[in-house]
């Protein structure tokens, strides 16, 4: 690996590839006329921001890296506990009941001795703390950061909207691409996601945070130019891991499971449900599986299933588990929003209120399911990639570019010219 040679990689959280236009985002627009655009960019399943930190941090489907979604069951004292990855403690939890975190190694981890890693991330502590689960490399967060081996180093303050991001990010560009230059350095900032979940798409609040997303781009290939300019070789990688859809309605699909003929099995958590916002996952015990199994049918004929993945199909979807015995991916409608864009999904309820009619995500739809990826390398790359992509093709892209090992990755290196 050339000694200058370093991989940087932007992620702003929920911003779908149709949001990347001249009128929303005119630096980023700018950036794809130089980069090559990846247009068939897919999410993972489900899609949601803690599994597709891991997704990129690891190359690998949840089928391989073992986390979930942004919600899990663990098996612990004999009974599936659902619990909240985004949580600080989450991974500890993870760790007394399956023993581990991810199963396989993060990027953090393949460059902690050829460079090192470093990320500033503002979205959920479990987000940011699954791009290096075992203390790799450094991550700087609100909720806490850390240095390789654990050691605390105090939290990141900045405030979880997008002045935050802004502020974490001059950070980023001064501190970290600068000062440290790791190997790989990870942005990951939180709008316009964090605001979508309150406020409607197409909305003023909504294009004010795609304005400020852009910002945040522009400052970082500023510095990268000016970094190039010095005779560094950086790879840019910007892009995102999901966008939104539209709340339309909302379900409480333990509270239906218990209609139908599952009440005590939830009871004694023999079955549980981790909702992922326009999706769930269907956990059960070797005593509750039939119980799961017999209500499919059921839950397809429901009016807020869109489809249910069992065997085959979920294993298509890249998404298998132990304990993980379907998924739901709850009903789409066209009907457009007040500011006039398409789709309205259901939602499954998480035992709090449901911003109806604000941005959601989680499942298989057309606008969550698309995010955007570019991948700039000083204008010597351009185009579009003609084949689909996928968050796991962005680690391998990375280590292919720093010359390492490509052994264990389910995506694959972009082409560049």
């Amino acid at each position: 690996m050339a000694k200058s040679r370093r991989a940087v990689f932007v992620c702003c959280d929920g911003l779908g590839r149709d949001w990347v236009r001249p009128e929303t985002t005119p630096f980023l627009t700018e950036l794809r006329d130089s980069s090559l655009w990846c247009g068939e960019h897919n999410a993972v399943f489900p899609s949601v921001t803690r599994v597709s930190a891991a997704s990129i941090s690891t190359g690998c489907l949840p089928a391989r890296h073992g986390l979930h979604g942004n919600r899990m069951g663990l098996m612990e004292e004999g009974r599936i506990v659902v619990r909240d990855v985004g949580a600080p403690d989450f991974r500890t939890h993870m760790r007394r009941a399956t023993g581990a975190t991810l199963l396989v190694p993060s990027i953090a981890e393949r460059v902690a001795e050829a460079g090192g890693f470093i990320a500033f991330s503002n979205v959920s502590p479990g987000a940011a703390y699954f791009l290096d689960p075992e203390h790799f490399g450094h991550i700087h967060h609100r909720a806490g950061s850390f240095a390789p081996g654990g050691e605390s180093v105090g939290a990141l303050e900045v405030t979880h909207d997008s002045a935050g991001d802004w502020a974490m990010t001059q950070r980023f560009c001064a501190e970290v691409l600068s000062d440290a230059k790791p190997a790989v350095a990870f942005l990951w900032i939180c709008d316009p996601d964090h605001t979508l979940h309150a406020v409607p798409l197409g909305s003023p609040a909504h294009l004010d945070v795609l304005r400020q997303a852009d910002r945040c781009v522009a400052e970082v290939h500023r510095t990268v130019e000016r970094l190039r300019g010095e005779g560094e070789e950086i790879l840019l990688l910007v892009g995102s891991d999901h966008g939104h859809e539209t709340i339309g309605d909302s379900i409480d699909v333990e509270e239906w499971l218990a209609a139908n003929g599952l009440k005590e099995l939830l009871g004694t958590g023999d079955v549980a449900v981790a909702g992922q916002g326009t999706s769930a996952l269907l956990y059960a015990t070797d005593r509750g599986r039939a119980g799961v199994l017999g209500v499919v049918e059921a839950i397809r004929r429901a009016p807020w299933a869109g489809d249910v993945l069992v065997g085959a199909d979920l294993v298509a979807k890249g998404f298998t588990a132990d304990g993980v015995v379907a998924a739901v991916d709850t009903a789409r409608q066209d009907e457009a929003n007040p500011h006039g864009v398409p789709g309205r999904r259901w939602m499954v309820k998480e035992g709090k209120a449901v911003p109806i009619g604000c941005g959601q995500h989680g499942g298989l739809g057309p606008d969550e399911t698309r995010p955007f990826l570019m991948v700039n390398d000083g204008g010597r790359s351009s185009g579009t990639l003609p084949r689909a992509s996928s968050l796991t093709d962005i680690a391998p892209t990375i280590a292919h570019y720093l010359g390492l090992p490509l052994t264990g990755f389910d995506g694959a290196p972009l082409p560049r010219s």
